[in-house]
């Protein structure tokens, strides 16, 4: 990543790359698990519930964020963000580690529901630190970087996906994404000295960012 990339855009496009990647490996198997350990081999059965989880993820989540930058955007300053982003973020990796032991299709939609809150707050959040601190005169490079960064990691964690899930099963990739999910939260700590508080906050640059969920 170019040095003149400051510390905060570094340490967020890193943690986004990381939690990108985790979710990725489970992407394109999902609906395998649902259909072996939910459906037990009922494709019609499988097909559905992996539908209805799919909806419970988008529906909390789209109805969570605009309440949630609501808020934020009323308590000026960053330290609210920043907490949400890292709470939301680690919310979101105790999901994958609930799936290790659904056995019923509400479990399935329960952790959907924590997957998504968790994404809710982070998304938002993450916007909103990402947009103060873009170099300014950087910022179609610095969203890019962000972008192939997400491209990449998702790209490369759905091939390993598929290989790890048919050579070691699903539990071992629900471990690898809680763990890179935790992983992309903890990241956000090193950043905590750079947060500014109400008096030194200046935002940049308006943007809209769609990441990779599977």
């Amino acid at each position: 990543m170019p040095k003149s990339i400051n510390k905060v855009v570094k340490i967020l496009i890193s943690s986004d790359l990381f939690l990108n990647s985790g979710w990725g490996l489970l992407g394109p198997v999902f609906a395998i698990f649902v259909l072996e350990n939910i459906a037990v081999g009922n494709p019609a059965e499988g097909v559905k519930i992996a539908g209805f989880a799919s909806l419970t993820y988008w529906v909390v989540k789209s109805s969570l964020q605009i309440p949630i930058g609501k808020y934020l955007d009323k308590n000026h300053g960053e330290k609210d963000d920043f907490w949400f982003v890292v709470s939301g973020t680690f919310l979101a990796g105790l999901a994958p580690f609930g799936f290790i032991f659904a056995s019923q299709p509400w479990h399935i939609y329960g952790f959907q529901v924590i997957h998504a809150i968790g994404m809710a707050m982070a998304i938002v959040s993450w916007n909103a630190i990402f947009t103060r601190h873009i170099d300014k005169g950087r910022e179609a490079l610095e969203w890019g970087l962000d972008s192939t960064a997400l491209g990449f990691g998702a790209g490369i964690a759905g091939a390993l996906g598929g290989i790890l899930a048919a050579a070691f099963g699903f539990k071992l990739i629900f471990i690898l994404v809680g763990s890179f999910t935790i992983i992309a939260a903890g990241l956000l700590l090193l950043i905590h000295k750079e947060i500014a508080p109400k008096d030194k906050l200046f935002p940049r640059f308006p943007s809209f960012r769609i990441p990779f969920i599977h």
